[in-house]
């Protein structure tokens, strides 16, 4: 003899259903994301105003160092694109 095995179908919730759910469940999700952000930024070792001011300076001096190198090597392909154009 064959014993049938009974199978249950469990239904999908439908579009709405499903769409009014994480409808409702949205508020918590972004409550949540904050408390955890909050939770964070405690961990977070902030600098000293000392600190901030060496950092700060430190990245000012290197911007204009680049903003030097990157002028003067655009000065100089300007140069040789324009003696080569003479030629």
């Amino acid at each position: 003899m064959s014993e049938k095995k009974e199978v249950k179908t469990t239904e999908k919730p439908g579009f709405f259903s499903r769409a009014a759910a994480w409808c409702k469940a949205l508020p918590g999700r972004i409550q949540g994301a904050f408390k955890n952000m909050v939770a964070e930024l405690k961990k977070v070792a902030w600098p000293s105003r000392e600190d901030l001011i060496n950092y700060s300076l430190v990245v000012i001096a290197f911007v204009v160092v680049l903003a030097i190198v990157v002028g003067v090597l655009d000065t100089a392909s300007s140069f040789l694109v324009k003696q080569l154009i003479a030629l």
